[in-house]
């Protein structure tokens, strides 16, 4: 009987404690509108429930002093920028090419909005494969001289991370500096002690927004989700893949995978090392200060123009989404993204239904395997909407396509780690290539070509056709987006 009066008086606490959060997400954190009823949703019909996934999920980040670095001014990062700001504006930047200058709206915006530096010297391998890509990345860590910086959303312990952490071991053993970064999130179940052997090398690991207590996070909702390796101040690598062995297309469920990334060098390996760096001093009291010997000189390698975009919670505009948008509205002949979620805002939504309307070829590729069931069904709901305007959406059936990648008329590309779904639009940590170049873009272009044939086509017919269960998965998975 006790419990009943016990249980009766602590309701009125969680209905005020309700009402006073519904207010502040109403009046104050100035949500999108769709996020605010979700969540005022939540915590009306969910009172106890809602109270606890809101302070887990819901809080906005406090965006002041997040990532600091002094060392950025040692490097003329923030002169530069200003420089090719002022020179953007009154046209007097000097561009490689013509295709180049083509896209200076959008570079005055990444600069703005990201202090994202145009390089035009550099030289770029890409990669759709897994083994490929890693067998790259071990090669480099072995002839790595000086520091090697590596930074992953999911680091796993299995084959394939014992393989690179071995490789580290070594490195350390020889004087390499080594320093690993890994998301608390995303890879769950790895701990620092696991790298005990790299720790007395000298080696140095850090996570990012770990947890207070075991399965105690107020800051779960905040992901770091970007990967970034750079090698000797020289070499970089930035895209999708993970480390794990379902990358390498051994994992059952999901078959081969379908990734894209990029290894780089030039003077683009200096604004990733930068990343690195800003992410590494907010995870770690052994701050890392200005030393030549992560930015060395670097000879020109190639001629590809490009920027590195950084975006998340802790900025003022959502540089990524931008940028995506950007790319939609100066494409002229054709659109194709691949992306493994497609959980669209309605400005993003908008612009591909414009795109679609207005004659250009938009083709979007999405997998037939979910690795999460409503972001899946949402995926398919909007992509489904898409058809009505035109657009082609392809399902992937090889395995599971995890690139993250957008490509307009041969011309301006990017590839990164944002998806397309308000996650990596709003709460998730993320970085991105973007690239103006013609023979990198048609590469892009040319692989999205080839795993069509890998793909069964989703038709206005099929998708009318689809059955009520999964019409009633779309609009409980669709409701829920905005949470996702």
């Amino acid at each position: 009987m006790s419990i009943f009066f016990n249980t009766i008086s602590v309701i009125p606490i969680v209905l005020i404690l309700n009402i006073v959060l519904a207010v502040t997400v109403i009046f104050l954190e100035r949500k999108d509108p769709s996020s605010t009823w979700a969540w005022t949703l939540v915590l009306f019909f969910l009172p106890l429930a809602g109270f606890i996934l809101y302070l887990l999920l819901g809080r906005p980040m406090r965006k002041k002093h997040l990532f600091r670095w002094e060392g950025q001014k040692d490097i003329g990062i923030d002169k530069l920028i200003s420089f090719q700001i002022e020179a953007l504006e009154e046209n007097s930047l000097e561009f490689r090419s013509e295709e180049v200058g083509k896209y200076k709206s959008l570079i005055h915006m990444n600069l703005k909005t990201s202090d994202s530096v145009l390089t035009q010297d550099n030289h770029i391998q890409l990669y759709d494969d897994g083994a490929k890509k890693f067998e790259a990345l071990l090669e480099d860590i072995e002839h790595a001289k000086d520091h090697i910086h590596i930074q992953y959303y999911i680091f796993k312990l299995d084959n394939l991370g014992k393989r690179i952490y071995t490789a580290l071991l070594k490195k350390a053993q020889q004087g390499v500096k080594v320093r690993v970064l890994y998301d608390e999130m995303g890879s769950r179940g790895l701990k620092k002690r696991y790298f005990k052997a790299l720790l007395e090398l000298g080696g140095e690991v850090e996570v990012f927004f770990p947890s207070i207590l075991p399965l105690i996070n107020p800051r779960l909702n905040f992901r770091n989700h970007r990967k970034i390796v750079i090698i000797d101040g020289r070499i970089g690598y930035i895209g999708g893949f993970n480390v794990g062995d379902e990358y390498l297309g051994l994992n059952k469920k999901f078959g081969y995978w379908r990734d894209t990334h990029l290894r780089i060098e030039g003077s683009s390996v200096h604004p990733l090392q930068t990343r690195f760096l800003l992410d590494w001093n907010q995870a770690s009291d052994n701050n890392i200060i200005y030393s030549e010997r992560y930015f060395p000189a670097i000879p020109k390698k190639g001629d590809i123009a490009m920027q590195i975009v950084s975006s998340g919670p802790d900025t003022e505009f959502p540089a990524i989404k931008n940028g995506y948008l950007k790319l939609l509205m100066e494409a002229k002949r054709y659109i194709y993204i691949q992306t493994p979620y497609f959980i669209p805002d309605s400005s993003f939504l908008n612009a591909i239904e414009i795109a679609s309307l207005s004659g250009i070829d938009v083709r979007i590729m999405i997998p037939n395997k979910p690795d999460h069931m409503f972001v899946y069904w949402a995926t398919y709901s909007y992509v489904g909407q898409l058809l009505r305007a035109g657009a082609k959406i392809y399902i992937y059936e090889k395995g599971f396509i995890h690139a993250k990648s957008i490509v307009i008329d041969d011309e301006a590309s990017t590839v990164g780690t944002a998806n397309i779904d308000v996650r990596s639009f709003s709460l998730n940590f993320e970085v991105n290539a973007f690239i103006y170049d013609r023979t990198l873009s048609h590469e892009l272009a040319e692989i999205f070509e080839k795993d069509i044939f890998d793909c069964t086509e989703l038709t206005i017919e099929k998708y009318e056709n689809r059955s009520g269960i999964i019409k009633f998965k779309e609009s409980i998975s669709r409701l829920l987006t905005p949470i996702l």
